[in-house]
């Protein structure tokens, strides 16, 4: 189980140190192997790689010729690269999957109870203003009825 929000930054070769409480469980869960995919929010997916083949199964077994399917299926599956956690705990981004995202040096790493978002910190705080400001706290259907 992932959660907590950690402030890092990318090294000067785009490594990013995933922090210590978490570096353990991705080498039990998936001995470091891992899969690192762009989000329609902009920022990017982290998931062990046993954890993401459900989805990407899921996902190719959608429609190639519904519009919204072969949107999801190029950005989730056609930006999914396979990466590996380094003897020192730090995974490479890529100069796509940064690009993608807009990363520059300083980046958040939220959990996400499976996974991990990755975000750029700036689009991290804007989003989070947007969350805060407006509408976007609006409980789902599936939550009517849940209390915190």
């Amino acid at each position: 189980m992932f959660r907590g929000a950690t402030s890092l930054n990318l090294d000067a070769k785009n490594r990013l140190a995933v922090p210590t409480k978490h570096r353990e469980a991705l080498q039990l869960e998936c001995a470091g192997n891992l899969v690192l995919t762009a989000h329609p929010h902009r920022c990017l997916l982290l998931y062990p790689q046993a954890a993401w083949e459900p989805i990407q199964t899921k996902m190719m077994a959608l429609s190639s010729f519904d519009k919204q399917s072969s949107a999801l299926q190029r950005l989730l599956v056609g930006f999914a690269e396979d990466i590996v956690l380094d003897g020192a705990g730090r995974i490479l981004i890529s100069p796509v999957l940064r690009e993608f995202a807009g990363l520059d040096k300083a980046v958040m790493l939220v959990g996400q109870g499976s996974h991990f978002e990755l975000w750029d910190m700036a689009a991290w705080r804007q989003q989070l203003a947007q969350v805060l400001e407006g509408n976007d706290l609006a409980m789902p259907a599936e939550l009517e009825g849940f209390s915190l």
